[in-house]
């Protein structure tokens, strides 16, 4: 039996943390505080220096009285430009391997995620996929990252549970995530449902691409592939459709037991760009949890580092006219990041390349 991932010991817990930011995005530049020391104990007659709640803060000094920083934010939240905008950020697990980094992540799950995680072959990954998910979303609300609660549909796509308080208003945030063994990503949109899904460009597969495509893909689907004589052409464009299914699967908030590839298709060289057959009949079913779900699509196809394929898929409401099947290229920024190390803006440079 394989042993789970961990990192390597010897790191020092009092890493200094590098401050990167770029002058396009003067907002990510990190706060006086952001830092992964220990923070000064308050006074006995002076409240604790914290913004968390009594019991929350009481909880974050435990493993030998270390208060984390960590949950120091930027004072200004993450803002998009636009409705129609998507930030992604991601990260690439073998470039951590710090063990205090590690602890300081794990402390941020839940006991439901700190059992998935320790369930799983690779304990390291999807750890830091929990913590991914949770740092990234409290960029946006302003909100200690253990606080966040999930509720999942009957695929298994999470959403964020506000509190059922008077204080708290239901907020317009979508996210979803999506992971191979070397990356790992976070989409997130605000008013649209969205989906994310990241491959690996040398992804091995144990039955041959175009035997691959005969099962899951559509008879036009197969076609095109089948007219592809170069076989590493073949195997790209191949990985090229299936993240853009599972993507919108994802977006449709369903599973492939929910939307079989073999229900839609995605033309991906056409005059018009990057097309989709019109999936009605996928929404068809009353308990889908689609079924309010507009069929105008915004989305974004890139190679990410040079070794992923990345689509994203956002539903847009701006759209109430035009072809059902058009897709409309989607506003995107991404990040790279280490959570409460670094955040580096990637859009618009050789990281980040758009398709299609």
């Amino acid at each position: 039996m394989k042993k789970k991932q961990r990192g390597r010991r010897g790191a020092s817990p009092r890493r200094r943390l590098r401050r990167i930011y770029t002058a396009a995005e003067p907002s990510i530049r990190p706060h006086p505080h952001y830092k992964v020391n220990r923070v000064p104990e308050a006074k006995p007659h002076a409240p604790p220096p914290s913004p968390l709640p009594r019991d929350a803060s009481a909880a974050a000094e435990d493993a030998g009285g270390f208060r984390w920083a960590l949950f120091r934010f930027p004072p200004a939240a993450r803002r998009f430009c636009s409705l129609e905008e998507v930030h992604v950020w991601y990260l690439c697990p073998d470039e951590l391997n710090d063990d205090s980094q590690f602890k300081m992540y794990e402390e941020l799950l839940s006991p439901a995620e700190k059992k998935y995680a320790n369930e799983k072959m690779s304990w390291k990954d999807a750890m830091l996929s929990c913590a991914l998910r949770r740092t990234t979303l409290a960029r946006y609300c302003k909100i200690d990252p253990r606080s966040f609660e999930f509720k999942y549909n009957k695929f298994h796509k999470p959403e964020i549970l506000w509190p059922p308080d008077d204080s708290t208003v239901e907020r317009p945030l979508h996210f979803n995530i999506s992971h191979t063994t070397s990356l790992i990503a976070c989409g997130v949109a605000m008013h649209g449902h969205i989906g994310i899904d990241v491959e690996e460009k040398k992804r091995k597969t144990i039955k041959s691409i175009f035997s691959l495509a005969r099962c899951f893909f559509t008879p036009s689907e197969v076609n095109y592939l089948a007219d592809i004589s170069d076989s590493d052409a073949q195997r790209k464009e191949f990985f090229k459709l299936w993240t853009l299914k599972e993507a919108y699967v994802k977006a449709l908030g369903l599973g492939l037991s929910g939307a079989p590839f073999s229900e839609f298709s995605i033309m991906l060289e056409t005059s018009k760009g990057i097309r989709i057959s019109k999936a009605s009949k996928v929404c068809n079913d009353s308990n889908s949890g689609c079924d309010h779900l507009s069929e105008n699509w915004q989305f974004a196809l890139t190679e990410l580092e040079n070794s992923h394929y990345m689509a994203v898929f956002v539903e847009d409401y701006s759209r109430s006219q035009g072809p059902e099947d058009s897709l409309v290229p989607v506003g995107l920024k991404v990040w790279k990041t280490i959570p409460f190390v670094e955040d580096i803006l990637v859009s618009g440079t050789e990281a980040v390349k758009l398709i299609g």
